[in-house]
């Protein structure tokens, strides 16, 4: 077994953060080790994690009544890391990234958390089969990496791109007709072009220049290589395990036994691993039948929490926001920020006087332009009875920018993507479509402007003035808020920075267009010293409703269950299609389905503040 030494690698309280097939796998390593020693007294333990697919914001109201775990968000997650790094039993913790997926911004707060062991004397680890780009720039928030002997790490640097779907609609007899405002909106050019505009290629090369960037910085920073070293073995990417070794991008080759082996050698026999260190495991079925009941009675009529200090509380802004209230159902969850559902939480925490500050997270590309401007007004209603922070993860931009920008304080991650201020609007044509099925539309109209909407025919001149008047206006609105809310603090004309330009957070926080690189976490933090408080608690707005509530339609109609929609990505031709590729792209076709709702959304709301192109970043 090949080992770097380090002057202080074992001198210090350990953390270890696994990346294995299942955690399950690795209990049954630590438990085989302890049980060979006999049944010590547990002075130590090693606190367990596992993150299995995407990483979440908003919190689950429950589990899937068809099983399935809760999904684990990023504020649970940071919160148990912070739990873990306190407490002074803990010496060493397990954190399983098998299928782990998440987005740039998350990646910088996991990385940033895991660092802050340091701070606490307790290095981190990482054990891995395998590691790409984004896990493994993750993963050097460790002081500590090995990888299993012919495991491989497939540094790589960043692979971006985006669908341009006008081929496919002209298949199925669909034209799209939009305008935008302006050059660098480039919303719609994914169904109205085949390829991107110079416009969108520039945007994308600074966009992408950033972002790897940030890549390069963190592996630089923590391997100690300067940036043309770490550029160039990128380039030589990727690499087997004992070539990452020798490239001094990890610091072991071994395998999973006797990484756990070296665990107990430093620990002794008596470490005990506690699976899930920290999940409140009152959202997960007990095994007994008997307890079960009571959970299933607790999940359907679930006691109202209280709060015994002051609270911070987090709205959540997540999706593509969308005007009405959040449908939710029993039988799976709904994805979108609809702006009835928002405002009335914002309204509830400027009313509770036991809330004194406010965080919105805002995770979304934007939306509806109607809906971010009822966000944005009942975001200023808070900000004038309490502070309002404003957290951006993964994507803050168009509508996502727009209901953050007249917050106190904005705080954005390195590699978020934000800004987009501009609009976008238009319709599908379908005449052709319904024609191939051998169905024809004879219509009449009064009015001049009654067929503007209309998926019959393409906009007239006519129409096409009125609609670009309509979005001329919204977008002198976009940008007086932007003005208005961050006043001097640009560091250049709103000319400059609007028409639909899209900026990592360092480039916006060089801009002003935000006020600090951090995380939910540092936000939170934020909060609570403006709003004076020593200890408090957080409260997620709104809380979540019972499953009663939602068969009910919730309270004031705020939740209902969720309805069937016929939607475009439904149409036969393009489900078949994508079906068969789902089997060997199924990133591609993530990003194509997500486009294709992105479209839905804009022929729902006619004008929209949406992000341009669906960016598919690997």
């Amino acid at each position: 077994m090949m080992q770097r030494k380090s002057t202080t690698l074992w001198a210090a309280v350990m953390v270890a953060v696994l990346i294995v097939p299942a955690s399950a796998q690795w209990d049954n390593l630590f438990k085989k080790a302890k049980d060979a020693a006999g049944e010590a007294k547990t002075i130590k333990q090693i606190a367990h994690f596992s993150i299995r697919g995407p990483l979440a914001e908003e919190p689950a109201g429950m589990p899937s009544l068809f099983g399935g775990e809760p999904a684990l968000t990023l504020k649970s997650l940071l919160e148990r890391f912070k739990q873990a790094r306190h407490d002074n039993d803990v010496v060493a913790i397990v954190l399983d990234l098998q299928r782990a997926a998440f987005g740039l911004g998350q990646l910088e707060e996991i990385h940033a958390a895991m660092q802050k062991f340091a701070a606490a004397d307790k290095p981190v680890f990482v054990h891995a089969d395998s590691l790409s780009t984004i896990t493994y720039t993750a993963a050097t928030g460790a002081s500590h990496i090995s990888i299993v002997p012919t495991g491989d790490l497939w540094l790589l640097g960043l692979y971006g791109e985006a669908p341009y779907v006008k081929g496919m609609l002209d298949k199925i007899g669909c034209v799209a007709d939009f305008e935008q405002y302006e050059d660098y909106k480039t919303a719609a050019e994914t169904i109205l072009r085949s390829e991107p505009s110079k416009e969108s290629l520039e945007m994308s090369k600074w966009l992408l220049d950033d972002l790897y960037s940030g890549i390069v910085k963190h592996v630089a920073g923590a391997r100690k290589m300067s940036e043309s070293k770490v550029r160039s073995l990128i380039d030589d990417g990727p690499y087997s395990a004992d070539d990452a070794f020798a490239a001094g991008l990890i610091d072991a080759v071994q395998h999973r036994q006797d990484f756990v082996a070296d665990i107990h050698k430093r620990y002794g026999d008596d470490v005990d691993v506690v699976t899930n260190y920290g999940d409140d495991n009152s959202m997960r079925p007990p095994d007994d039948p008997f307890a079960m009941f009571a959970f299933f009675m607790k999940m359907l009529n679930p006691s109202p929490k209280t709060y015994s200090k002051p609270t911070v509380a987090i709205v959540y802004v997540e999706g593509a926001i969308q005007s009405g209230v959040a449908k939710r159902s029993p039988f799976g969850g709904s994805s979108g920020a609809y702006s009835t559902t928002i405002r009335k939480a914002l309204e509830e925490a400027a009313r509770d006087d036991t809330i004194e500050a406010v965080v919105m997270r805002v995770d979304s590309p934007g939306g509806s332009a109607l809906a971010s401007e009822i966000i944005l007004d009942a975001a200023k209603r808070v900000g004038k009875k309490k502070p309002l922070i404003v957290s951006m993860g993964n994507v803050a931009g168009s509508g996502g920018y727009y209901v953050a920008c007249d917050a106190d304080t904005i705080f954005a991650d390195a590699m978020t993507i934000t800004s987009s201020i501009g609009v976008i609007g238009g319709k599908i044509v379908t005449t052709d479509m319904w024609s191939k099925l051998g169905i024809n539309w004879h219509a009449n109209q009064r009015g001049n402007m009654a067929a503007m909407m209309s998926t019959a025919s393409k906009f007239s001149d006519a129409e096409r003035v009125k609609l670009r008047k309509y979005m001329g206006n919204t977008y002198e609105i976009f940008k007086g808020h932007v003005v208005a809310g961050r006043g001097d603090k640009l560091t250049k004309p709103i000319e400059e920075i609007a028409g639909g330009r899209v900026f990592t957070g360092s480039q916006a926080l060089e801009l002003g267009l935000v006020d600090k690189i951090g995380g939910l976490d540092d936000a939170v933090k934020f909060a609570a010293d403006k709003a004076g408080l020593g200890e408090y608690e957080i409260r997620v707005l709104p809380e979540q409703p019972g499953f009663f509530e939602m068969l009910s339609g919730g309270k004031d109609d705020e939740f209902a269950m969720s309805g069937a929609t016929l939607s475009l990505v439904d149409s036969p031709t393009i489900r078949t299609g994508l079906t068969a590729l789902a089997t060997v792209d199924p990133l591609r076709v993530g990003a194509v389905i997500r486009a294709l709702q992105r479209v839905e959304l804009i022929h729902k709301e006619g004008v929209v503040t949406m992000m341009p192109d669906e960016l598919l970043i690997r």
